[in-house]
């Protein structure tokens, strides 16, 4: 594959603050903060070519450096709950190419997917390399039951969500539906800017399992993935 060459830039946006679990990012997840598995699986990738933690918390930025990421402190303006983690992307970006760095592929890990390894960031990776896609989204499959529910439309009928043939369908003859888990995105640079968007019209999938996809909200979902863990090892 002659994609070794693509530089690839992964960001991992962790804020300091976090409303349902405080300090989420770096309690301890088996002798490691939660940060650290994230850090550890971009480092070990084949094709990620620069890691950077970007962050409002110089507590998270010092963990960060002592797990051998790169460290960007976040504007405080780009810290706040209604700053979306695209705006802080950007903004590395941006910062990178004032300092001459630039890449072709951007990979957004989120520090609370401990579970996603560097197997599934290279293999995401190669999928999108091989494809004609222009972004990729991991993803976990999800109950098709959905697609036989109703909305209202302005004029207070219902219609099906999706069409009005899926409500009457039986389950498997309904198409399978995925949500995104969280834990990778992957998508070309120049898209990304030029839309500010992680989903392109050219999006496909990295499917992943439910363990694999757990994503810690709550200190239930961090006990969950200790056990995971400690059955593994």
């Amino acid at each position: 594959m002659g994609m070794m060459t693509n530089k690839v830039l992964a960001i991992i946006p962790a804020r300091g603050g976090s409303k349902g679990l405080p300090k989420k990012n770096i309690l301890d997840l088996n002798g490691k903060p939660l940060i650290a598995w994230s850090i550890e699986a971009s480092l070990a990738s084949k094709y990620i070519t620069k890691t950077v933690v970007s962050s409002d918390s110089d507590e998270i930025l010092n963990i960060s450096k002592k797990y051998k990421a790169n460290t960007l402190k976040r504007p405080t303006e780009l810290a706040s709950d209604t700053a979306s983690s695209e705006e802080a992307v950007i903004n590395a970006i941006k910062e990178l190419k004032k300092a001459g760095e630039e890449f072709e592929y951007l990979v957004l890990l989120q520090p609370t997917s401990p579970l996603r390894d560097r197997s599934d960031i290279d293999n995401a990776l190669e999928l999108l390399f091989d494809s004609e896609a222009t972004a990729l989204i991991s993803v976990c499959e999800t109950d098709n039951k959905l697609l036989k529910a109703f909305k209202e439309n302005e004029a207070g009928y219902i219609e099906g969500v999706s069409n009005n043939t899926f409500p009457f369908a039986r389950r498997q003859d309904l198409p399978k539906t995925y949500m995104s888990n969280g834990a990778i995105y992957i998508i070309k640079i120049d898209e990304f800017l030029k839309y500010k968007t992680l989903f392109t019209k050219k999006t496909i999938s990295y499917r992943m399992s439910k363990i694999k996809s757990l994503d810690i909200d709550t200190i239930d979902d961090l006990k969950e993935v200790e056990n995971y863990i400690g059955k593994d090892s």
